[in-house]
Parts: structure tokens; C-alpha cells; sequence
């Protein structure tokens, strides 16, 4: 679009800025404030004619630096309608629409001056699904009033359907989380009820050799965090001698979590001499594991989940880079089982690490994947 050499163009490119309001004003103008982006003084021009008043700046750097300058985002949208008379830059005009969404300058109107673009440029400007329409700009015959008045009805309109969807996409999510519930509820208590009855003459034999083997109850019991930090008895035949909690400090050098300076968040002993010999079988085979399913049909725990912790272990991950572990259900099995049990150069970090990825994906599908991966992980190789 060719330029006009006249005395408005001189003052454009000398000021940079032009305070189109100070242009005697008309009675049929409209009573709304403009911003024109472009340099074509004719179209400046013939814009300070229809509005009472407006700004014009000659590229988006210029427009932004017009937004920034009177502190944006402190006095609302400071245009009623912006122009864009540019010719098409894909890189600069995602930068400028970037800008409005980032300061939440998005209850303009935006209409992009269509002559002289490409289909291909239109449509991409449409594509971005900011501005609200694409016309001729120095057409005299537009009535920018009502036209500008409609485009932001519309826009309103557009907002208030989008915030329809969102709410109706919440409401649908919630159906679907409380649905996956639900199922994995009752795939726990199945399962669980299954594996009680399969298993019980394991467990009566499992019993009786641990009740010969060492003094002390047949079941280990202890207080746990699970989901949301929910305290609740853990109950798993015992595989240690009967004074085995009062080692704890003595053994805390051995322990494989610890770092360089001995400290860990975790608590577990490669060859732990305190192990039975018969609880080093049920623990490399997880048939330590069978009462668990007792906390699962108690609600406590699932079949899937992070593993419950024991409370000097969860009273350290109460940060807010450890904290997300807690949103997911205390499980039998989880990914950190059948991603790296047995491994004794896991570190803290990495554990925590998976036991957060499993909170942000957990869902029925997941659950059964892993569920899937869990038979091969039960036979451990190290003796952890």
C-alpha cells in the first residue's frame, strides 16, 4: 500500500507518535478510544475522523512500548479497538498477540487491515483466533460504532461460551477421575478377596515357619502414610528378628539411600544382617507382602499406588518438591517397583522423583500396565 507524502507522514516519522485527538473533533464521530499500528498516514488520517480520540504507533514494538509506558495491566484495556495495518510477519505478530495475552489485554477489539494480504496470511491470522475481524480499514462507508459494538458483543459472547466448555470439560473430568475410581475400588476388592482365599494355605504355612524359625509375632505391624498423609496400621509377615526397630541407629551407615554424609530421606539395608534367613526368601519372593491385601479390602491401600511410608521417613518429604508424592494412593505395587526394585544406586531423589510421576498419571490404564510389569519384578535379584 503506497504511502502519501504529505505533512501528517513527516510528523509520524519524526514524533514516532501522534496524538490523533488533538484533530478537531466532529459530531458524528465515534465516542471510543482507537490505537492504530501502520504507517500509512492517509489511513491515520481517515481513522482520527471517525473516533474522538486514539493514538498511532508505527510498527508493534512502538505499540507495545505505548502499552508499557502507562502502566499496562493497571488501568484495564486502554484502547477500545486496535488496527493493525502491518504487512504480514508471522514471528513479530505471535510476539504481539503473545504480549496482549500475557498482560490480559484480550477484551480489545482487534481488526487486522485485510488489503493487500495473501488468502495463505488471512487465514493464518485467523487461525490465531485473536482478531475479531479482517476488513478494509479506510472503507468510508463502515459505521465503526455499531460495527466495534457488535465485535464485542461477540466477543463476550465467544468468552462466555469458552467458559461454558471449560466448566462442562470439568464436570465431564470429574465423571470420568470419580468413574476410574470407582473401577479401580472394585478391582481392589475382587482381587483381593481372590488372592486371601487362593493363598491362605501359603499363609498358614508361611506362619508356621516364621513362628519356628525366630521368637516374636508371626505379622509385622506399624504405623504408615498413605494418601494425603493418612496415618493407618500396615500390616506384612515378619521377615526381621523381633528387635529389629532398636538396630535402626547402629545400622544407619549401611543404609543405601544415605549420601556423603550419611544423610537420606529412605531406610533400607543391603544384606541387612537383622533379616531371618526365611525372611530373606519371603522378601526376595514379596510373599512378605500377602497381608497387605488386608489394608487393601480396609481401603487404606490399592493394589496400585506409592508404597505407604513409615512416619520419620514422610515427616522429611513435607516440601513442596516432595509433597505431590502424597496425592496418589498408597499401593502394593507402583512404578518404583517395577521400574527399580532391587537396585541398590537408586538414590532418594530418584525414587521420589518416580513415586511423583506415578501421582500425575495415575489412572485405571496406568494402573493395569503396571500391574502387568509387577510378576517380573517380584523376583529380586539383590538382597535389599
Amino acid at each position: 500500500m503506497a504511502l502519501e507524502n504529505t505533512g501528517l507522514d513527516r510528523s509520524v516519522r519524526k514524533n514516532r507518535w501522534i496524538r490523533i485527538s488533538t484533530i478537531p473533533s466532529q459530531t458524528d464521530k465515534a465516542s471510543l478510544k482507537y490505537l492504530y499500528i501502520g504507517d500509512n498516514t492517509t489511513i491515520a488520517h481517515h481513522l482520527s475522523n471517525q473516533f474522538q480520540s486514539g493514538d498511532a504507533a508505527v510498527d508493534f514494538a512502538e505499540a507495545i512500548q505505548r502499552f508499557l509506558g502507562v502502566g499496562v495491566g493497571t488501568r484495564g484495556n486502554l484502547y477500545d479497538v486496535v488496527f493493525i495495518d502491518l504487512p504480514y510477519q508471522k514471528s513479530e505478530l505471535k510476539s504481539f498477540f503473545s504480549f496482549l495475552k500475557r498482560y490480559r489485554l484480550l477484551g480489545m477489539v482487534l481488526i487486522y487491515n485485510g488489503v493487500g494480504l495473501s488468502r495463505t496470511c488471512i487465514k493464518y491470522i485467523k487461525k490465531l483466533r485473536m482478531v475479531d475481524d479482517i476488513r478494509d480499514i479506510y472503507a468510508k462507508a463502515v459505521n465503526y460504532t455499531a460495527t466495534i459494538s457488535f465485535l464485542q458483543r461477540c466477543k463476550r459472547a465467544h468468552k462466555l461460551r469458552h467458559l461454558r466448555a471449560l466448566k462442562n470439560q470439568a464436570r465431564r473430568f470429574s465423571v470420568i477421575r470419580c468413574m476410574s475410581y470407582l473401577l479401580k475400588r472394585a478391582l481392589d476388592i475382587i482381587i483381593a478377596i481372590a488372592a486371601l482365599i487362593i493363598l491362605f494355605p501359603v499363609l498358614v504355612i508361611i506362619a508356621i515357619i516364621i513362628k519356628m524359625e525366630s521368637k516374636g509375632p508371626v505379622f509385622y505391624s506399624s504405623p504408615r502414610a498413605g494418601k494425603g498423609y493418612k496415618i493407618f496400621k500396615f500390616h506384612k509377615f515378619r521377615t526381621m528378628l523381633a528387635n529389629a526397630e532398636q538396630e535402626i541407629q547402629k545400622l544407619s551407615h549401611l543404609n543405601q539411600y544415605a549420601d556423603n554424609n550419611g544423610q537420606a530421606v529412605f531406610y533400607k539395608i543391603q544384606n541387612d544382617p537383622r533379616v531371618t534367613r526365611f525372611g530373606k526368601f519371603l522378601r526376595n519372593t514379596s510373599l512378605d507382602e500377602i497381608p497387605q491385601f488386608i489394608n487393601v479390602l480396609n481401603g487404606d491401600m490399592s493394589l496400585v499406588g506409592n508404597r505407604p511410608l513409615p512416619l520419620y521417613e514422610a515427616a522429611a518429604l513435607t516440601t513442596n518438591d516432595c509433597v505431590e508424592r502424597f496425592t496418589a494412593t498408597a499401593g502394593i505395587t507402583g512404578l518404583w517397583q517395577v521400574k527399580k526394585r532391587g537396585k541398590a544406586e537408586m538414590s532418594d531423589h530418584e525414587r521420589i522423583s518416580l513415586d511423583i510421576t506415578y501421582a500425575r498419571k495415575e489412572n485405571l490404564f496406568y494402573d493395569l500396565w503396571i500391574m502387568l510389569c509387577t510378576p517380573v519384578a517380584l523376583m529380586q535379584k539383590s538382597d535389599v
